[in-house]
């Protein structure tokens, strides 16, 4: 099985990371989510409902919708809190790297534990950039809200192309495929993984200032 990967890159200030992390986990999990299961018996299922909620930034001018699963908030935003903060204690700029990745399991013999085979991995790639005044922050608010609208358009059409899934399990496979532990969504199997890079590069913090300071000279 060949894994397909996605890169995905924001440019942020601090303040800003973790919205910009839920928006964009938020959004492929959406997409990557079913209701909860209930089996007739082996071979017949139904689905039941996901419901949707919008969520609107306080740091970025920017509306998301997300899974409204309040289990599934929570264990996002628990690794997103995380990150956030190993960003912030490398330094005012600073660039880091979360993943999240989708696998089924593959049952394996006695006495070696269960194959986790990934299908697909987002990869989104963070540079912290350190703003001067608040005018620079109101502009990067803006200006980033219209760059994670761009960033959702590209996750709907890379999830629209109708590439491999993982096929609907019987009952007694479906944790193979599905984080069954929730009560009221159940996503595939994924795990969250992140990164930190102590430095960012001149490029990403220059060119974040060059588009702040042309929309002032507007």
């Amino acid at each position: 099985m060949n894994c397909r990967s996605e890169v995905l890159e924001v440019t942020v200030e601090a303040r800003q990371v973790e919205e910009a992390m839920l928006a964009l986990l938020h959004t492929i999990l959406l997409h990557r989510s079913t209701g909860k299961f209930h089996y007739k018996k082996e071979g017949t299922y139904s689905i039941g409902t996901v419901g949707t909620q919008d969520i609107d930034c306080d740091f970025i001018e920017f509306t998301f919708v997300r899974v409204s699963s309040e289990e599934l908030d929570r264990v996002i935003r628990k690794t997103v809190s995380e990150f956030k903060d190993a960003l912030s204690n490398s330094g005012s700029d600073g660039m880091g790297q979360i993943s999240l990745e989708f696998y089924q399991k593959k049952k394996s013999r006695w006495p070696f534990s269960d194959e986790c085979i990934p299908w697909e991995v987002w990869s989104i790639k963070v540079n912290v950039v350190n703003l001067a005044n608040e005018q620079e922050r109101q502009i990067c608010r803006e200006k980033v809200g219209e760059k994670l609208g761009e960033k959702v358009i590209n996750v709907v059409e890379v999830i629209n192309r109708h590439e491999y899934l993982p096929k609907m399990p019987t009952q007694s496979e479906v944790d193979n495929v599905f984080d069954t532990s929730l009560k009221d969504v159940q996503p595939y199997l994924y795990k969250i993984t992140y990164q930190i890079t102590d430095s960012l590069g001149t490029s990403v913090s220059t060119t974040m200032r060059r588009l702040i300071k042309d929309t002032l000279a507007l």
